[in-house]
């Protein structure tokens, strides 16, 4: 096996320490030929499709990739902004607050952020750390509830990377933080923030990313995850039963996905009756195409046209600060152990400084 060049090597460098946040991924702009680029990367994934795959691959290059960029690519436009995709402005924006976050709180070490499919490119970014001399580096996805489509694929991401490098740094993972205290509280803040200013829907309809029904018979936590999400954020609101639904969006292909299905779900709710109702996505952490459009266009249009009167949508979390400052903590917790920034830059140079006095007494 051939590994990648090393930077070059200083004895006596001090411990450097880093945040990886890792997200999804978004197209580069919003044309038929970009979306074309991500979907096959994304959709290349084994991780994310488990048809076998000369099967799948036939379907994706003969099929899809020859329809679906061009649809998709009107709707990246209809939620496109001036500095580019939703997804990737919050994201960094994320990165960069979050280092303010953890400075603040005496862990002054370099946050990154990464897509796992598009840019920048996690092995990229990898790089990037190696060669400023990064020793050890906290992985935290972006996905408060583990799944095999997403934070697994995430981890199998680095560990490519690492296969490649003579010298890895330390690693560590963050699995999931879909019951943190500090995150509920955050989605809680989203919540009330907005029925002070809009008054209580009918109901609370929290729309969760849909997967496979297969990936929960198989053992995968990410439905019990998002349960258990829903029913912290359900307690702490002081919701009952009946204020609060639990739904699943963004199904693609024939299979059964987790149900009740988000779209339907709402059309069957006006036709019930129902005057107004409030939709979050807690799982997702930053607005995108799944929230801005799937959501607050499509699903806000089906259930007006069945005879809703009012849809809300309440924003992702975004750079919510009560969201750092939970995703802050979250690091915190990971770090631990680990020289972190400018005070563990201090004591490394101290020690080394004692152990060069203590060989020159020896002499």
């Amino acid at each position: 096996m051939s590994f990648a060049p090393e930077p070059a090597y200083q004895h006596g460098s001090p411990a450097r320490t880093a945040v990886l946040l890792c997200y999804l991924g978004t197209p580069e702009a919003p044309t038929p030929a970009a979306v074309r680029r991500y979907l096959a990367e994304f959709l290349s994934d084994e991780r994310v499709v488990e048809i076998p795959r000369p099967l799948w691959l036939l379907i994706l290059h003969g099929v899809i990739l020859r329809v679906r960029p061009a649809k998709s690519a009107k709707k990246y436009a209809s939620i496109w902004t001036a500095e580019g995709s939703p997804l990737k402005v919050w994201t960094e924006k994320q990165a960069k607050l979050l280092g303010g976050y953890l400075g603040e709180r005496g862990h002054p070490v370099t946050v990154r952020y990464a897509m796992r499919y598009g840019s920048p490119a996690i092995a990229t970014v990898l790089d990037e750390l190696k060669a400023q001399g990064t020793t050890r580096i906290l992985i935290l996805p972006l996905y408060p509830q583990y799944s095999a489509t997403t934070t697994a694929s995430v981890n199998d991401a680095v560990h490519q990377w690492a296969l490649r490098v003579r010298t890895a740094p330390e690693l560590r993972f963050v699995s999931h933080y879909h019951d943190d205290a500090g995150y509920i509280a955050a989605l809680a803040r989203r919540v009330t923030d907005h029925w002070q200013s809009h008054g209580r829907p009918d109901k609370l309809v929290l729309s969760f990313h849909g997967v496979p029904k297969r990936t929960l018979l198989l053992g995968d936590p990410y439905h019990c995850e998002c349960l258990k999400t829903a029913r912290l954020l359900g307690e702490r609101l002081g919701l009952g039963k009946d204020d609060m639904l639990i739904t699943f969006q963004s199904r693609l292909g024939r299979a059964e996905w987790l149900q009740p299905y988000t779209e339907p779900t709402l059309i069957a709710l006006a036709q019930q009756g129902v005057k107004r109702v409030d939709v979050m996505c807690p799982g997702f952490t930053s607005d995108c195409l799944e929230t801005l459009e799937e959501i607050d266009q499509e699903a806000r249009e089906a259930f007006l046209h069945a005879g809703g009167k009012e849809f809300h949508y309440l924003p992702c979390l975004n750079d919510q600060h009560e969201w750092l400052a939970a995703l802050s903590a979250v690091a915190i917790q990971h770090l631990q152990g680990w020289p972190t920034g400018l005070a563990s830059d201090a004591t490394g140079r101290d020690e080394q400084r004692q152990r060069a006095l203590a060989a020159g007494s020896t002499k």
